[in-house]
């Protein structure tokens, strides 16, 4: 996912001579526009290019603005800030996509590709490649133009809640059903014997399997509406605001946690137990890296090109959503052997549709509003 420099001067409205003004400081000093010589230079330093481009201490390899698209794409093999951006989730979709094909087309499995037991499993694949997908298209494409650049930030946002959503979808299908949490048969004397309480769990169970889906709905939205907002001068912490609304959504595997606390999952499902821990490890260095913009922000100028926080964010991500599949896979082969219920199309396909289309009008909105297309 792009990055960008937390805004100056937040909370102000208006020129920023003019908010300078307002608030008694000395005003800043517009920059020039660029000159020929600077526009022909092959990579700029942070005071050669727009503020609105500028990121947290990185000082070098920026690219020529306004870049062609053919020129973008040439960059992905020079020396930029934004390289090693592209190439560290460009190499994982490859691995995922050839993951899935494996998955779908050649597992030896008698279900075929369409059969709708595989309906989550395509939800699943499809938020993944999409998530790898638009980072490499933001990070390639981010310096063709202002409005491009915010179309790109908030397509990537939408591609991070839509792959969300559909985690959901395949946790909901084949993870949850195989949870003695969710079983009323166990709970209930559960429950009895631990609290003394006389409680039928069935209702409970039975309400929270039918809000989980449209829960997790509801959060992919606001998740992606909070932040496209967060790209506002309103915002003093975006990077802090963004890595909490990424972790939201990951609050519907919960059950999968509250599982291993209650009952034995190391033991009755030690691939599960290892891997889902696992990728939550990741995703706490990764957002580590994400919030405190270590490295860089200890030797500004020394990791611009390799081994900036941003690229490390890519790396520990693409480990957690490595880890995530692979119990995936593994919950998808105990729902084969018993499926429960065949999921339906509306209520797999049909969702990741119309949220499609809810996302699409979130973005249409806000690169409707000019205030939200000339921030960073």
């Amino acid at each position: 996912m792009p990055r960008r420099l937390q805004p100056r001067g937040a909370g102000t409205k208006g020129p920023p001579a003019t908010a300078a003004l307002a608030s008694g400081a000395t005003p800043r000093p517009r920059r020039a526009p660029a000159d020929p010589a600077v526009s022909a230079k092959p990579l700029l330093r942070w005071d050669e290019v727009p503020d609105d481009f500028v990121e947290c201490f990185i000082l070098s390899g920026y690219r020529r603005l306004p870049c062609t698209a053919q020129e973008c794409l040439a960059s992905v093999l020079k020396p930029t800030n934004e390289t090693l951006n592209f190439w560290t989730h460009f190499i994982p979709l490859l691995l995922f996509l050839s993951k899935f094909c494996r998955l779908f087309f050649l597992s030896g499995r008698d279900v075929p590709f369409h059969h709708p037991w595989l309906l989550p499993l395509w939800c699943y694949a499809s938020g993944v490649l999409l998530t790898f997908a638009m980072s490499c298209t933001a990070h390639v494409f981010s310096c063709l133009s202002l409005r491009l650049r915010a179309a790109f930030f908030y397509l990537d946002y939408a591609s991070i809640s839509y792959y969300g959503f559909g985690s959901t979808v395949a946790y909901y299908y084949y993870l949850l059903p195989g949870l003695s949490l969710l079983d009323a048969r166990v709970m209930t004397p559960y429950v009895q014997q631990r609290l003394g309480w006389h409680v039928d769990c069935s209702r409970l169970i039975a309400a929270y399997r039918a809000l989980v889906l449209p829960v997790a709905f509801v959060l992919a939205v606001a998740c992606t509406v909070a932040c496209c907002k967060s790209r506002t001068d309103w915002c003093a912490y975006p990077f802090a605001l963004r890595t909490f609304v990424f972790v939201m959504p990951l609050s519907m595997a919960c059950p999968i946690m509250l599982e291993s606390w209650l009952f034995d999952l190391r033991g009755e499902n030690p691939t599960l137990f290892v891997h889902f821990y696992r990728r939550y490890f990741w995703l706490v260095v990764a957002a580590f890296f994400n919030v405190s913009k270590i490295p860089e922000r200890i030797q500004p100028g020394l990791f611009d090109i390799i081994g900036h926080s941003h690229q490390l964010f890519h790396i520990f991500t693409f480990l957690s959503i490595y880890d995530q599949v692979y119990y995936v896979e593994e919950g998808l082969s105990q729902f084969l052997k018993a499926p429960p219920a065949a999921p339906t199309f509306l209520g797999t396909v049909g969702y990741m549709l119309l949220l499609v289309i809810c996302l699409g009008l979130v973005i249409r909105k806000f690169l409707n509003v000019s205030e939200f297309c000339c921030k960073k």
